[in-house]
C-alpha cells in the first residue's frame, strides 16, 4: 500500500465518526494501521525511556563513585579547597544546568519528594560564593598562582585539576562581587585551558565578554577594545559588545585629544595592543585595612616568613610543670616558652585523642556560624573577617568537658568557675579570623560585664592542619602552627588590669586540611588570690 493511501486512512481515523468496526472491513483495515502506529509510538517511547534511564544510571554511578571516594577520608577530601569548591559547584551550577533536567524525567512524585528533601543538605549558591571567596583569600594570603591552582597544585599539594568552565565560574563569582582583579586572572586562565580542551566546557565568547569589561575596570581601555572586537567577530550582533566598543572608542579618542595626538577614530578602532604609554594593568584592589602594615605582617606570618627577631630568645626554656597540683604530679604539663613579654607558652600533649574525639562528637551537632560583637550596637553578628563555626560546651555536657576544664585550671593555676564555657571552633574552606584582641577594650563591653575582662586565653589545637591555619601575633612576629593535642596560653591583661596590646593575634586561613580548636577564655573575677593585682603594667610574667 502506498504512503498516500496510508496517510488517507489515518485521516479517516480522525474524521470518521466511531462506529462498530465489525460491520465494515474497511474500518477493520483502518484499525490495523492504528495498531501499527501504536506499536511505533510504544517503541519510540521505550527508546526515549532507555535513554533517560541510561542517563539516570550514569548520574547515579557518578554520584556514588564521587561520594564513596570522598567519604574514605572526608577531612582529606573536603580539607582541600579546590575539591571543596568543585563539590559546591557540582550541586549549584552543575545541578541547575545538567542534573536537574535528568531528574525531571522521573514521573514518580514520591521520587521527587525524596530528592528535594535531600537537597536541603546540599550546598547553595551562597555556599558557592563563600567557597570562591575562600579560594581567592587563600590565593592572596599564600601568594598562589592562578595557573598552579587550576593545574591542581596547592603549595605543592596535589589536588583536582580545574576545567575551563571551573575557572570561568570562579571568575564569574568574582565579577559579581566587583572583584575585577581576580576576574581578570581567572578568565585568562579559563581561556588558556579552553584552548587545550577537546570537549569544550564553556563558550569562548562568554569568557571574553567578562574579561573585556574586567580589564576595562582595571584601567586597560585599549585592551578592553581589543577583546571586544574579538567578541564581535565571534558574535557579530552582540548588543553589549557593540555599545561597549562605541564607549571605548570615545574614551580613547578623548584621551588622545587631551594628549594632543592626531590619531583618527579609524586608527583607534584597529589598535590591537595597548600603546607603550598604556601598559596592561592587573592590580589587586585592597581596602584600607588590608593595606596596613599590620595586615601585611599578618599575611607574611601566615606564609611562615621570618619577620622579627625574638626578644630574649636565648632565655626561653622548656620544662615539666606540676604546680604542686595532684592532677599533674604523675603526668606533669610539658611547657615550652615561646615569648617572654608578653608571656606566651605552649603545652604539649595536654589533651588525649579520646578526649578530642568525645568533644568533637558533642560539639558537631551544636556548631553554628561564629559571630563577633558589634562595637557600636553591642549585638552579635556575622563578619567576613571571621569565618568558622563554633559551639559552646558546659561542664555538665559530659564528664570529659569537666575533666578538660579541671586540667586547664591545674596547668594555668587559674579559677575556672568564672571562665566562659569551652568554645569549640571548626574552620571551613579557607576559614580564618583576622587580627583581633581577646580582651575587651571598653569597660562596658559585653565581654567584661559579668566576671570582669578576659585575663587569659587557653587555646587548644584539636587537629593537625596539613598547610596554613597558624595562629600569628603580628606585633611580635610569633607564629604557632597547629599540632594536635597542643595548647597555647597567654595573659591578655597586665597585673594592673590594662590590656596587653602585643597579644593581638589572628587565625590564618586554612590552606589544606581541617582545623579544630577549643578556646577557654578566663576572666578576672575569682583570680584575686590566683594572680594578685599589681600597680605596674608588668608583662614579664612566669607565675
Amino acid at each position: 500500500m502506498t504512503n498516500q493511501r496510508y496517510l488517507l486512512l489515518l485521516i479517516c481515523v480522525a474524521s470518521v465518526v466511531r462506529c462498530e468496526l465489525f460491520t465494515s472491513l474497511a474500518h477493520m483495515e483502518r484499525a490495523l494501521f492504528a495498531e501499527r502506529e501504536i506499536s511505533s509510538r510504544i517503541k519510540e517511547y521505550v527508546r526515549e525511556e532507555k535513554q533517560r534511564l541510561d542517563a539516570l544510571s550514569r548520574l547515579a554511578d557518578e554520584l556514588e563513585t564521587h561520594s564513596s571516594k570522598a567519604l574514605e577520608n572526608v577531612d582529606f577530601y573536603l580539607g582541600n579547597p579546590v575539591n571543596a569548591y568543585l563539590f559546591v559547584k557540582r550541586f549549584t551550577v552543575d545541578w541547575e544546568r545538567h542534573i536537574e533536567d535528568i531528574l525531571k524525567w522521573k514521573p514518580n512524585e514520591e521520587f521527587h519528594e525524596k530528592v528535594n528533601k535531600l537537597k536541603e543538605y546540599l550546598p547553595t549558591y551562597e555556599d558557592l560564593n563563600g567557597a570562591v571567596a575562600a579560594l581567592l583569600r587563600l590565593q592572596d594570603t599564600y601568594k598562589l598562582e592562578t595557573e598552579k591552582i587550576a593545574a591542581g597544585d596547592i603549595a605543592g599539594i596535589k589536588t583536582s585539576e580545574l576545567s575551563a568552565v571551573d575557572c570561568f565560574e570562579v571568575g564569574r563569582v568574582a565579577y559579581n562581587d566587583e572583584d575585577y582583579y581576580h576576574t581578570t586572572a581567572w578568565m585568562i586562565e579559563a581561556m588558556s585551558r579552553l584552548e587545550n580542551e577537546k570537549n569544550k566546557t564553556v563558550n569562548k565568547s562568554e569568557i571574553i565578554d567578562f574579561l573585556a569589561f574586567s580589564v576595562y575596570q582595571q584601567g586597560n581601555v585599549r585592551h578592553a577594545l581589543d577583546l571586544t572586537n574579538e567578541l564581535l567577530t565571534l558574535v557579530p550582533g552582540h548588543d553589549r559588545a557593540l555599545n561597549n566598543k562605541e564607549y571605548y572608542l570615545k574614551m580613547i579618542s578623548e584621551k588622545e585629544e587631551k594628549m594632543g595626538e592626531t590619531a583618527t577614530m579609524g586608527e583607534a578602532a584597529t589598535m590591537g595592543e595597548p600603546a607603550a604609554d598604556e601598559p596592561l594593568k592587573n592590580e589587586k584592589g585592597r581596602d584600607e585595612y588590608k593595606s596596613t602594615d599590620e595586615f601585611i605582617m599578618y599575611e607574611r606570618l601566615c606564609r611562615g616568613e621570618h619577620t622579627h627577631d625574638y626578644k630574649d630568645q636565648h632565655k626561653l626554656v622548656c620544662r615539666y610543670k606540676t604546680n604542686n597540683d595532684p592532677l599533674l604530679l604523675i603526668n606533669p604539663a610539658k611547657e615550652e616558652e615561646i615569648y617572654l613579654d608578653p608571656y606566651l607558652v605552649a603545652y604539649h600533649n595536654v589533651i588525649s585523642d579520646y578526649e578530642l574525639a568525645v568533644i568533637k562528637s558533642i560539639a558537631t551537632p551544636k556548631l553554628g556560624r561564629a559571630t563577633v560583637h558589634n562595637a557600636k550596637t553591642g549585638k552579635l553578628e556575622f563578619a567576613h573577617y571571621r569565618v568558622s563555626k563554633s559551639a559552646w560546651l558546659r561542664p555538665d555536657d559530659d564528664i570529659v568537658v569537666e575533666r578538660v576544664n579541671r586540667r586547664i585550671s591545674a596547668v594555668t593555676k587559674l579559677e575556672m568557675d568564672t571562665a566562659e564555657d569551652l568554645q569549640i571552633a571548626n574552620y571551613g574552606i579557607g576559614g580564618h579570623y583576622e587580627p583581633h584582641f581577646d580582651f575587651a577594650r571598653k569597660p562596658n563591653s559585653v565581654v567584661a560585664q559579668i566576671n570582669g575582662n578576659r585575663i587569659a586565653t587557653f587555646l587548644t589545637y584539636m587537629s593537625d592542619v596539613e598547610a596554613g591555619g597558624a595562629t600569628v601575633f603580628p606585633y611580635i612576629g610569633v607564629k604557632i602552627f597547629p599540632k594536635r593535642g597542643m595548647a597555647a596560653f597567654w595573659y591578655n591583661l597586665y597585673k594592673n588590669g590594662d590590656g596587653i596590646y602585643d597579644t593581638r593575634h589572628a587565625a590564618c586561613p586554612v590552606l589544606v586540611g581541617t582545623k579544630w580548636v577549643s578556646n577557654k577564655w578566663i576572666h578576672e573575677r575569682g583570680q584575686e588570690f590566683k594572680r594578685p593585682c599589681g600597680l605596674l603594667a608588668d608583662g614579664l610574667k612566669k607565675d
